[in-house]
């Protein structure tokens, strides 16, 4: 049994938990604990709380997921002011051993290890995910995770992407409107200008322009809130549209992928698992022209697990150190 700490460290919070990796690579991970970034001007300070909280001296070893590109020495993270030095940080954190991973390509691993059971069907063909072949991974949130795994006979390897930050590409008069819409506040529209938390405002504010509505600006999560509980009509219709556009660049990964299957994941994944299967979702994801009878074919599902970002990460640390990984979560 290998015991570790895991951590999964976003731009509002960093998340921390024990995990024990038994001899056959089955993962469990302990209590977690959630801190704000803000709070902390660093990781080591943030892992400093977490020992405080644990009450004893913690392992030797550590798997990391950090929301940013870890290419070069020094990470910098996007969404707050950490800094991470990949050459300097086991020392600093008093580790042997340490992986660090990209915060969806952590989900990437989580997600090659769940079963079934956390994997429920969104679209497509009700089937398990492929034994072997590849596996887009997608998934809003503050921004949007994009990542692929290709599984073979006795393993698999993640492929971390930064493709939310591809360009927006509309499909019909409303989302160019959505389109034009952005394109006043930023020079270059990416994906995750609308396939995003706070995309949904961008979506919403459109819709009430093309209507000649008035609105009154409010947070996000309150955006959500209520189109989710069916209490704002446009709020509602702002998340019809807002799948519409997630099926259409799901789709669009799956391409790119030369996908077997497709899985959401993220936050907001979770949230609209009631809404996806009943909106327009899978039919934007399989209006690609001359592939549409292809992508009918693709299983499409959704992870439940309550902490992938822990849990693939303490998988990435199982498989950079040859632990037989596990089938299941």
């Amino acid at each position: 049994m290998i015991e570790l700490v895991a951590a999964d460290i976003g731009g509002t919070h960093a998340r921390f938990a024990l995990a024990a990796i038994a001899p056959d690579g089955a993962i469990a991970l302990g209590e977690v604990l959630t801190l704000r970034t803000d709070d902390y001007p660093g990781l080591p300070a943030a892992w400093r709380a977490f020992a405080d909280h644990i009450g004893r001296p913690l392992p030797g070893a550590a798997a990391i997921a950090i929301a940013a590109s870890l290419h070069g020495g020094l990470i910098r993270m996007t969404n707050n002011d950490w800094t991470v030095d990949q050459h300097t940080l086991a020392a600093e954190l008093a580790v042997d051993r340490l992986t660090l991973v990209n915060d969806f390509a952590a989900v990437a691993h989580a997600v090659a290890h769940a079963g079934s059971d956390l994997l429920p069907a969104l679209s497509g063909p009700d089937r398990p995910l492929p034994a072997t072949g590849t596996v887009s991974v997608i998934g809003p949130g503050t921004g949007l995770g994009t990542a692929s795994f290709h599984r073979f006979a006795g393993g698999y390897h993640v492929q971390d992407a930064e493709g939310g930050h591809i360009a927006f590409g509309p499909l019909d008069d409303v989302e160019d409107a959505i389109l034009a819409h952005l394109r006043r506040r930023h020079a270059r529209v990416s994906v995750e200008r609308v396939v995003s938390g706070p995309g949904l405002a961008a979506i919403y504010e459109t819709l009430a322009a093309r209507e000649r509505r008035s609105i009154s600006p409010m947070p996000d999560r309150i955006l959500w809130e209520r189109g989710i509980a069916g209490e704002d009509a446009l709020a509602v219709a702002a998340i019809e549209r807002f799948c519409m556009i997630l099926g259409s660049v799901a789709g669009d990964f799956a391409l790119a992928h030369g996908a077997d299957a497709v899985v959401i994941a993220g936050g907001l994944g979770l949230r609209l698992r009631q809404i996806l299967p009943a909106s327009r979702f899978a039919e934007r994801f399989c209006d690609k022209g001359r592939y549409q009878a292809y992508m009918a074919t693709l299983p499409v599902r959704l992870i439940t697990h309550p902490q992938p970002g822990l849990y693939g990460a303490a998988a990435a640390f199982a498989g950079e150190h040859a632990i037989i990984p596990a089938q299941r979560a």
